[in-house]
């Protein structure tokens, strides 16, 4: 910003006090404006964030006795965009490199703007940094067939916000922080490297925040956040697998000078199912069959989990363990696709078995001849002593 549009700025009519105004006057109007529009109090509030910035700067120079004498001095000679010259004098009389060099007490308008902003030639600004709200992690436990089919939770979450007992200014209730000196609100300080580099960091005497707070409020102790709980729904995406964790964007904590807040992370724990299991995409289930079905091929029902039943067609001579595919029966992808079912037959066998059942497996065995399964090939196995 040029001298001239510096001058012409009038911090007496952003804080609304005449321009006469005594120093608690001017302290009055500016702890007003801005606890009406404290940014830790409006987050995303551009307009009040701007109005507290607005606020800020001004206060910065009439509420200093030094800086407001030197900004009347300036404001008089700055008139409409250009110098005001003495009346009756002529301008042809007047040597505009004087008025540089003597504009008041011997100081040139250099030394002026330099006291005024803290350095030559630039204005240091009042807008402190915005900062990101934290991350929040939380944990959700659903059912397995929640977690195939998608489902919505609600999710208790304790998570830092502004505090409100002193609606996140910081200090105690009745007072209001100040602009810190040192930064002059900005949150930064800036500090050289070898003489050369100029380096900003955040602002030791106020630890980045711009303000700093005489009388802390008791409930957050000074800080302007407190600890603070909340229940939200949180959508659980089809297909999420056990211990999967999920990043909702901007449901963290809120951020502060209008920063944006943080993210919520969502570990998810599913709870086993007595039929279906899970192996990636797929869905796995065991399926019984009697030895009968097994050996002379059969069709038997297949549960699903979406409900009914498909029918497997088990052909003769199945052994017992064989998996069985049933496509786009299994688990949702991301790109709407789904998984297969996997069935694996189990011969059942029989615990107990009466006289004529008995005889008749016998009977079975006799006629079946089948060849000893237990007859191994001596060779990969080496010999036996």
């Amino acid at each position: 910003m040029s001298s001239s549009d510096w001058a012409n700025k009038d911090y007496y009519k952003v804080l609304g006090v005449s321009k006469d105004a005594k120093p608690e006057e001017i302290k009055k109007a500016f702890r007003k404006i801005a606890r009406d529009n404290h940014p830790d109090s409006h987050p995303g509030d551009k307009a009040a964030e701007a109005r507290f910035k607005e606020a800020s700067e001004a206060h910065d120079v009439l509420g200093n006795e030094k800086k407001r004498k030197e900004y009347d001095q300036q404001r008089s000679l700055f008139g409409g965009g250009g110098f005001k010259f003495p009346r009756g004098g002529g301008a042809q009389n007047v040597r505009v490199e004087d008025l540089f060099r003597n504009a008041t007490s011997g100081e040139g308008f250099g030394d002026i703007f330099g006291n005024l902003f803290g350095s030559t030639g630039g204005r240091r600004t009042t807008t402190r940094s915005a900062r990101r709200g934290a991350d929040v992690e939380g944990e959700v436990t659903v059912g397995f067939r929640e977690s195939i089919a998608g489902v919505t939770v609600p999710m208790q979450m304790v998570s830092e916000d502004a505090c409100q007992a002193c609606r996140g200014t910081g200090a105690k209730a009745g007072t209001m922080p100040r602009v810190c000196p040192t930064c002059e609100g900005s949150g930064m300080h800036a500090t050289t490297s070898g003489g050369v580099f100029q380096m900003s960091e955040p602002c030791p005497d106020c630890k980045g925040r711009g303000m700093i707070v005489d009388d802390p409020c008791p409930v957050c102790n000074g800080s302007g956040r407190a600890k603070a709980a909340r229940t939200m729904q949180v959508r659980i995406p089809a297909g999420v697998d056990d211990g999967q964790r999920i990043r909702i964007k901007g449901k963290g904590s809120p951020g502060e000078n209008g920063g944006s807040a943080g993210d919520l992370y969502v570990v998810v724990h599913v709870k086993p199912d007595k039929v279906f299991g899970r192996d990636g995409h797929n869905l796995t289930v065991t399926v019984p069959v009697t030895f009968s079905e097994a050996a002379l091929g059969a069709r038997i029902t297949v549960p699903v989990l979406s409900g009914g039943t498909v029918t497997l067609k088990v052909p003769a001579g199945t052994p017992n363990g064989r998996t069985f595919r049933v496509r786009g029966k299994g688990v949702p992808r991301s790109d709407g696709s789904r998984g297969d079912l996997l069935a694996k037959v189990e011969v059942a066998i029989p615990t107990q078995l009466d006289a004529d059942a008995r005889a008749a497996l016998q009977e079975f065995t006799a006629k079946a001849r089948q060849p000893d399964p237990r007859s191994w090939d001596s060779a990969p196995f080496g010999s036996v002593n």
